[in-house]
């Protein structure tokens, strides 16, 4: 049994860390960092601490940070040192240059250093992946993904909607969508993105358009505050036929109601949610995978034992760092910038 901490108790945490974390045989949640506040009741039988010096004095095999932005790079590499294995949650940090510094530290300290990237484990994308992988589109030629959500209004006291680094919108939901096109489609020549405000009295980025150029193909990802999520989620064209899907992956509601993922059924998806394939010849539902975002601490618990490789390894997580901050140098100048090293 490995013993897990985890740093910080807000949205995140307790929505998308702890419950799963708690679904996954091996792994055993003991020590939850929480500033502020009483400890919540769900977690009775978890010890909760106030400072990560405090957690770092239990025995801990694995820390998993789930803390604003800012702080990943400290707290993560302070873990590191005591040689714990560390889960970063996306963004792995505000900045390459410290993502490097923690890949640097974990190989001296040899622990791992991953981020928590559990929308490769949805189902929409599984499904996106099988279609393109067995060649029923034949060769893609453009692929579009949303994270579209309608919220105009501001909230005051969120910190991602402060003017920090690693605010705004590219950094929380970019991490997720470029993450997804590197596992389709590879590392691409170059890139173009417009990330801007559009929200009135917003300080921080709250839609993106980033394009991916590849030789013979284009990737698009799409975000926005203000624009209901009623279009499709996923659009792939090829040379021999067309999928597309409407909706959200159920994971993330079924967790804010209080499932989890050890329940039967817990993510299903209704069948008129269910792709479409269409070719000259007919067109065709495609039923969406099961899967679930506890695939992912699985994978982490397997590499910790020596028995896997970690899915996301640092240097993938640095792949996922230089296009982030790529887009960012892009959309400011307003130029097509070619990926560089």
């Amino acid at each position: 049994m490995l013993n897990v901490g985890l740093v910080g108790f807000g949205f995140a945490a307790k929505v998308f860390h702890a419950p799963v974390i708690r679904a996954v045989d091996g792994l055993l949640l003991t020590t939850i960092v929480q500033r502020h506040g009483p400890p919540d009741q769900r977690y009775a039988d978890v010890e909760f601490v106030r400072s990560v010096d405090e957690l770092l004095t239990r025995k801990i095999d694995l820390v998993v940070v789930a803390t604003p932005n800012t702080s990943h790079y400290p707290i993560a590499k302070q873990c590191l040192l005591t040689g714990r294995h560390v889960v970063v949650d996306k963004p792995f940090t505000p900045t390459l240059t410290e993502a490097e510094e923690l890949v640097q530290v974990a190989k001296q300290q040899r622990r791992i250093v991953t981020v928590y990237q559990d929308r490769r484990y949805t189902g929409d994308f599984a499904t996106v992946q099988q279609v393109v992988g067995e060649g029923a589109l034949g060769r893609v030629v453009t692929f579009e993904s949303h994270f579209d959500r309608f919220r105009p209004e501001l909230k005051p006291n969120a910190w991602r909607e402060q003017a920090h680094p690693g605010s705004g919108v590219w950094f929380d939901i970019g991490p997720h969508l470029f993450d997804q096109a590197l596992l389709l489609f590879g590392v691409p020549e170059a890139i173009v993105a417009d990330i801007r405000i559009e929200r009135d009295g917003a300080v921080v980025d709250d839609a993106f358009d980033v394009t991916l150029y590849y030789r013979h193909a284009r990737a698009v990802l799409r975000a926005s505050m203000l624009r209901p999520p009623h279009g499709p989620t996923w659009i792939v064209n090829g040379t021999k036929g067309s999928f597309i899907k409407y909706g959200m992956d159920p994971q993330e509601a079924a967790l804010k109601e209080g499932r989890t993922p050890d329940e039967p059924d817990w993510d299903s998806e209704p069948p008129d949610l269910y792709g479409k394939l269409v070719t000259a010849d007919a067109t065709r539902t495609v039923p969406t995978l099961r899967t679930s975002f506890a695939h992912y601490y699985e994978n982490v618990r397997d590499a910790m034992l020596g028995t896997a490789e970690l899915a996301v390894s640092p240097e993938w997580s640095l792949e996922v760092m230089r296009g982030l901050e790529l887009a960012v140098a892009s959309s400011r100048t307003r130029s097509v910038l070619p990926w560089s090293r």
